[in-house]
């Protein structure tokens, strides 16, 4: 728990009395917890936003947004920027892993970050117009933290020899990832029945089910381009399933 909460969050956490890949693989898997309580800040957020200020929806939206990656310390966000680069570039695989490692932002970077974060504070303002916001902060954040039990699955190498893709790589079984799964989709499903709509909880499923596909989707396409899983990889597909969970949301009737 130490672990997961201090390598996902900037919340404090102590440090852990074991660190190795035992322990990383069941920081992974304990991944969705610190999405709840990320989720949790966040609705709060969200709550007291429209409280204050009822008609500002997108304030209350762009808030907890903020809230969201604040708590994640911008890790995922700089994850993102790296493989959106790398990828960009369109070289070799040693030179992707390369330009990964550079602390600077190149533009197909910028434009990832900038893309995903409209997505989310566009796709939570139409979840809180619909009277469904605080749930929607909760259900997308739990599953975008999902994608980390499957990106880190046993059949999932890591890129390079050091990072923190090479602590977490090939460390969960596949039946863990789909226990945590099937945990997280009860959860949502019980936010969902909150909000008097049966459309909700086939919503609140699809979120769930696509944050997985997205991790899966990255995972492949890190697998091809650089042989495997980093820490950068991990980040971006956080980041990827965020928007992609809360436009599930969004879209449901």
């Amino acid at each position: 728990m130490r672990l997961a909460f201090g390598t996902l969050t900037v919340l404090p956490s102590g440090i852990p009395s074991r660190v190795d890949r035992v322990v990383g693989g069941r920081a992974m898997t304990l991944a969705p917890l610190v999405g709840l309580v990320i989720g949790g800040v966040a609705a709060g957020v969200i709550a007291l936003a429209q409280l204050v200020k009822p008609e500002a929806d997108l304030l209350a939206a762009v808030l907890g947004v903020l809230v969201i990656a604040a708590l994640s310390g911008g890790l995922h966000l700089d994850g993102l920027a790296d493989f959106a680069d790398a990828l960009g570039s369109r070289r070799d695989r040693e030179t992707m892993l390369r330009i990964m490692k550079q602390s600077d932002i190149g533009p197909f970077g910028v434009v990832a970050i900038v893309g995903v974060l409209l997505l989310d504070v566009a796709a939570l303002t139409a979840c809180i117009q619909s009277g469904y916001g605080w749930q929607a902060s909760l259900i997308a954040t739990t599953a975008s933290r999902l994608t980390l039990p499957w990106s880190c699955r046993t059949s999932v190498p890591a890129a390079r020899p050091d990072g923190l893709g090479t602590f977490v790589a090939g460390t969960v079984r596949p039946l863990t990832a789909t226990i945590a799964t099937a945990v997280v989709l009860a959860a949502a499903v019980a936010a969902a029945l909150t909000w008097p709509s049966p459309s909700r909880l086939a919503g609140s499923a699809a979120a769930v089910l696509l944050a997985v596909a997205t991790s899966l989707a990255t995972t492949r396409r890190a697998r091809t381009a650089l042989g495997g899983t980093t820490g950068d990889v991990l980040g971006a597909t956080i980041e990827l399933a965020l928007p992609a969970a809360l436009l599930s949301l969004a879209l449901t009737p």
